[in-house]
Formats: structure tokens, C-alpha cells, sequence
């Protein structure tokens, strides 16, 4: 087997001398040999001495209503909470090509950000119907050479409450999407909507991936429930739940509790800093809480979490540079996490932690495994989340798909 990259150089993390670099060799789009020096044919990169890791995985994402904020009713007062209605009056707007186009070039900026893995959500809400779905499907599928996008299909705006709403994600299960989540926090019947969830879960043999407990109040958390039907259905690795804003409201003795529930039921949870932060507290005064869950405490308790970006440019969050780093950033900052080990579980996060809730079995740097890497301008993943490092290069199964060129200091 001729080899046709060698990434050369390159800092890894966990290595046993922390200043020692590898070589990675790459053939047919799959890492072949990691030594410390490879010789052969092939393309010779430098990495430079810096910190290399696989590409980085988003498991929370609205591709379909990101860059919709040119089209939306300005905010007026920050205590309004009419996301969803600022959201929902536009969608009637929403075309094949519209949708394509924005969710081209998010995910564009996101590569240049060393994402390569994404579950992105769907909605299939009247008035869009299937449009969004068509247009993230044909994404999918023209970006397959940077990309590996999942798709979950769900209801945004009721399900139970909404007679025939249902037909539109049975079509897009049938079409073969992967996922099936649902927003229980607007339906009339939440309960009754995650247990069709979980229904159609089953009946497909598809993953479970539900905006959940969002809000302040502690005593009616959905999490319970999840994690019982997760239970009874064996769906144990197969069941994430986004936001969980409400986590943020436990003590710490609950939080401890909560983790090993979830540990024990295997239900992951993906906490969205931009999110989770600018929708929480808009009924508060002053002492405004932060509405962002301490991932890292329930991590601790065994259970599994990630960090990620949820929403680019639209009413929910009306920022965004697609840089998964910024986020894991702005969450160790706001969570107050500053430690080595809590920056390094940081960079898990949106790495290892998310490659699990999309079940990638074969994810991460190891012989055998798909090149797919990113170069960072630092040395440790600690540093990565710290500084937040920009990306320096990357490659999707050992093709070069971005290059970053480095600024330079012109001194007099």
C-alpha cells in the first residue's frame, strides 16, 4: 500500500512525554502507522510541533434556519421571549434553494472552524414541510468530501396538538433520516409527545435527540421520563438531550444525582452555550442567571455530555462565527471551569464525547481509523479551548480541505 500523506511532527494528546511528536501516515484515506519518524512516498506535511486532533464534532445544529436574522423582526425590548414567533413568521419564506444556500455557507464556515461531523436538526413544521429536509439532504451528499452530516427530523412549533403534523417526519424517517428528536417545551402534551418519540424510535431503529428542559423551574424536568423509556426500550446510547438550561438550577447534590441517572440509562446531554445563555433570565431583573449547565459536574458522575453551537444567526441566537472552540470557550468561562483537566474535558466535548453521541465506533486518531485530523496554533487541547486556538489545517480522510494562513506581526 502506497502511502499518500505523511502528517509529520505532529503533537498528540495523552502522549507519555508531553513534548514528543509523531509522525501519521495516511493511505486510501485511512491513517496507517503513527510513529515518531515514517519514512516513505507520499505527500510530507508539517504540522509544525502542534497539537493534531481528529476533526472536530458537532452534535447539537439548526443548519436549516441559521442566517435568517436580515428577515426577522428586530428585538426590541431583551425581555421578550418571542424566538419562536419571530422564527415561525418567516418560515412561510423558506425555499429548496433558500435553505441550501444558507445551510451552505454555515457549513462551509464550519469547516474552516475544523468541524468534519455534524448532527443537524430539521424541522418539517408546516409551512416548510419537507423542504428543509430536501434541501439538507442534497447538502449532505454534495459535502460528503468535508462533511459527515446526521440528520435528525423533528417538530418545532407541537406535534400532538397539531393534527397530521406527524406525516411529515414519518416521510423523512422513511427517506432515511437518522435521528428523530422533537421540541416536548411547545407541544400541549409533552409527555405524551416524547413517549411517540420514542414510538417511532423504535419503529424505525433510529436514535432519539430531544430539546429538553429548557427554563428555570426544577420540579417538572422531562429528563425523568426520557430516561425511563430509555430503559424500557434498551435505547441506552442512542438518546441525547439538548440544552437543559434547567440543570443549571439544581444544587449540587441534584446535579451529582442527575449525572449518574443519566449515566446509568445512557442518556447524553449537549449543553448550547450561545443559546442556552441569551434565552435564559429574561424574567429576571438583576442577578440574571446564566441558564448554562455544568456539563463537567455531570461528566463527573459518569455521564456523557457535549458542547455545541445549536444556532447561527437567527431570533434563538443572533450571533455566530461557526467556531465550535469559541463556544467550548465562552461555556468554560461562564461555568467557571479554568482548570487543565476541565479545559481538556472541555476539548472532549466537542470531540470524543460528541463522536459518541453520533456513534462514530470508528472516530479518533488510531490505526485503521479514517485521517480525519485538524492541526491547531497550539500545543495541548487545554490550550486549544483556553486561547482559543484558531484551526492551521485540516484533512478529511487524508484530503487537504482547509488551510489557515497564520497572521504575521510586521515589526518595525
Amino acid at each position: 500500500m502506497s502511502l499518500s500523506l505523511i502528517l509529520s511532527n505532529a503533537r498528540l494528546a495523552n502522549a507519555s512525554d508531553a513534548s514528543a511528536t509523531v509522525d501519521i501516515a495516511i493511505a486510501d484515506g485511512r491513517i496507517t502507522a503513527i510513529e515518531p519518524r515514517i519514512s516513505g512516498g507520499g505527500t510530507r506535511v508539517d504540522a509544525g510541533g502542534r497539537f493534531v486532533s481528529s476533526g472536530l464534532v458537532e452534535s447539537h445544529f439548526h443548519l436549516d434556519k441559521s442566517r435568517i436574522l436580515d428577515r426577522v423582526a428586530p428585538l426590541e425590548d431583551r425581555r421578550v421571549t418571542d424566538y419562536m414567533k419571530r422564527t415561525s413568521a418567516v418560515k412561510d419564506t423558506f425555499t429548496v434553494e433558500d435553505v441550501y444556500a444558507r445551510a451552505r455557507d454555515t457549513l462551509e464556515q464550519c469547516l474552516l472552524n475544523g468541524v468534519m461531523h455534524m448532527r443537524t436538526h430539521i424541522e418539517v413544521d408546516a409551512p416548510i414541510g419537507l423542504r428543509g429536509y430536501e434541501a439538507i439532504e442534497r447538502l449532505a451528499k454534495d459535502y460528503a468530501w468535508g462533511m459527515d452530516l446526521q440528520l435528525c427530523v423533528f417538530l418545532q412549533e407541537g406535534w400532538t396538538n397539531v393534527p397530521g403534523a406527524e406525516s411529515t417526519v414519518v416521510q423523512a424517517l422513511k427517506r432515511g433520516a437518522t435521528v428523530v428528536g422533537g421540541a416536548p417545551r411547545y407541544d400541549a402534551d409533552g409527555a405524551a409527545q416524547i413517549r411517540r418519540i420514542f414510538a417511532l424510535a423504535k419503529d424505525f431503529n433510529v436514535d432519539v435527540d430531544i430539546h429538553g428542559d429548557g427554563g428555570y423551574t426544577t420540579d417538572d424536568m422531562m429528563v425523568w421520563q426520557i430516561c425511563d423509556l430509555t430503559d424500557r426500550m434498551g435505547w441506552g446510547g442512542r438518546v441525547a438531550i439538548g440544552h437543559g438550561n434547567k440543570y443549571s438550577c439544581l444544587t449540587d447534590s441534584q446535579v451529582a444525582a442527575l449525572g449518574k441517572r443519566l449515566a446509568d440509562s445512557g442518556v447524553a446531554v449537549s449543553v448550547l452555550p450561545a443559546t442556552d445563555i441569551f434565552t435564559s433570565g429574561r424574567h429576571m431583573e438583576h442577578s440574571v442567571m446564566r441558564g448554562l449547565a455544568d456539563a463537567n459536574a455531570l461528566v463527573a458522575q459518569g455521564a456523557n455530555c457535549s458542547i455545541a453551537t445549536n444556532n447561527v444567526l437567527n431570533p434563538f441566537t443572533p450571533y455566530g462565527d461557526c467556531s465550535l472552540v469559541r463556544i467550548a470557550n465562552m461555556y468554560a468561562n461562564v461555568v467557571q471551569r479554568g482548570t487543565e483537566k476541565d479545559l481538556s474535558e472541555c476539548f472532549a466535548m466537542v470531540t470524543d464525547r460528541p463522536a459518541r453521541i453520533l456513534r462514530k465506533d470508528d472516530y479518533g486518531i488510531a490505526v485503521g481509523n479514517p485521517a480525519d485530523l485538524v492541526v491547531w496554533n497550539a500545543k495541548t487541547p487545554a490550550e486549544v479551548i483556553a486561547t482559543v486556538a484558531q484551526p492551521v489545517m485540516g484533512f478529511k480522510r487524508g484530503r487537504r480541505v482547509f488551510t489557515r494562513e497564520m497572521p504575521t506581526l510586521h515589526r518595525p
